[in-house]
C-alpha cells in the first residue's frame, strides 16, 4: 500500500443543523453514537468526483502517474448511475487510460472486499498497480422522516494505491483477507428499492439494534480469524482500523480483542459513517497525522448491509 489519498465535501453538517431538520438533539445523537458532525455533499460532489479527488491524491502520494495503473476497483452503493460503473467514470477523469475497472457492491464491507479482490489479482500476477476506492454519497438515500437512520451518515470517499512486490510475508503490504457475507440477515440493512424495483422507495432502512446485536460478535469473529490465520495476537496489533459506524461498535470490537482505545482510529464523531469509505478516510487520517507509521501491524474490520462483514491485516 504505497499511497493513500482522499476526499471529504466541503459542507459540514453538525448535529445542531441536523436537529434543525428532524426530531432530535446533539446529545441524542451523542450518546448513542458518537457521531458530533458528517459532511453532505453538493450536487456536483458524486461518487464519481469524490473517488477521482482521493485517487489523484494516492498516486501522488504513491509518486505514480495514472498511466501506469492497471485496474480501478471502486467500493460503493451509491454509484452515479446504474451502468456505466462509476469506476471507468474515474478512469477517465484522472487519465487512467490503461486500466480497466469496476464497480463493486459489499455495502459498508465493500473496502475490505475491494482489498481482497486487488490482492488476488495481483498475487496472480494479472496487475501490477490497482487503485482500491470507497466513494459514498449517502445523503442521497437517506430517510429524513427518520431519525433514527438519517443522523448515523454522512459521504466522502477515500482511495488506497496497491503495488506489486517482492517481499517475505512479514513485510510490508496486505497479509491476507477474510470475507464472510450472510443473505438470511439482509433485512436488517437495506436499500429498499433501485432500478429494477422503480415501486420501491429507494431509502435507507435499519434494524439498529439487531445490526448491533450482530455486529460485535462477527467483527470480532473475523478480526480473530485474522489473528490466527497469521499465528500472531492482539497484542501484536499496532492499530485497530474499524468501520466508522457507531462509538459503542468499536468500542466493543476494541474491548473484545483487549485493544487500548489509544490503539483503535476513531473517525466516526467527525464523518459519521461513510460506509464503503470508512476505513479507508479512517487510515488516511491516522497515516497524515503520523499515529500509523511504516512497518507498524494494521488490521481492519468492517461490517454492512447483506449482511456483509470481514477483516483483513496490513503491514505499512
Amino acid at each position: 500500500m504505497t499511497g493513500v489519498g482522499h476526499y471529504l465535501p466541503e459542507k459540514i453538517v453538525s448535529n445542531a443543523e441536523m436537529a434543525e431538520r428532524v426530531e432530535t438533539s446533539d446529545d441524542w445523537i451523542t450518546e448513542r453514537t458518537g457521531i458530533k458532525q458528517r459532511h453532505f455533499a453538493a450536487p456536483h460532489e458524486t461518487a464519481a468526483f469524490m473517488g477521482a479527488a482521493a485517487a489523484r491524491e494516492a498516486l501522488a502520494k504513491a509518486g505514480v502517474d495514472a498511466l501506469a495503473v492497471d485496474a480501478i476497483i471502486l467500493a460503493t452503493s451509491t454509484p452515479d448511475q446504474a451502468f456505466p460503473a462509476t469506476a471507468v467514470h474515474v478512469q477517465a477523469a484522472i487519465g487512467a487510460h490503461k486500466a480497466f475497472g469496476f464497480d463493486l457492491a459489499a455495502a459498508c464491507s465493500g473496502f475490505i472486499f475491494g482489498l481482497s479482490v486487488a490482492d488476488a489479482m495481483i498475487r496472480a500476477g494479472q496487475v501490477s498497480n490497482v487503485l482500491v476506492i470507497g466513494s459514498e454519497v449517502y445523503s442521497r438515500i437517506l430517510n429524513f422522516e427518520d431519525r433514527g437512520t438519517c443522523v448515523l451518515f454522512g459521504d466522502g470517499a477515500a482511495a488506497v494505491l496497491l503495488q506489486a512486490r517482492d517481499v517475505a510475508h512479514s513485510g510490508p503490504g496486505l497479509l491476507s483477507t477474510h470475507l464472510h457475507s450472510d443473505g438470511r440477515l439482509a433485512e436488517m440493512l437495506y436499500v429498499d428499492g433501485a432500478v429494477g424495483q422503480p415501486e420501491k422507495s429507494g431509502k435507507l432502512v435499519m434494524n439498529g439494534r439487531e445490526v448491533f446485536r450482530h455486529a460485535v460478535t462477527l467483527l470480532a469473529s473475523a478480526v480473530n480469524e485474522a489473528l490466527a490465520a497469521n499465528n500472531i495476537t492482539n497484542k501484536d496489533i499496532d492499530w485497530l482500523v474499524p468501520h466508522q459506524a457507531n462509538l459503542r461498535i468499536i468500542d466493543g470490537v476494541g474491548k473484545k480483542l483487549g485493544l487500548p482505545p489509544e490503539r483503535v482510529v476513531v473517525t466516526v464523531d467527525k464523518h459519521a459513517n461513510t460506509s464503503a469509505a470508512s476505513i479507508p478516510l479512517a487510515l488516511y487520517q491516522a497515516v497524515s497525522d503520523g499515529r500509523i507509521l511504516p512497518g507498524q501491524l494494521v488490521l481492519l474490520e468492517a461490517l454492512g448491509g447483506g449482511l456483509t462483514w470481514g477483516s483483513a491485516l496490513l503491514r505499512l
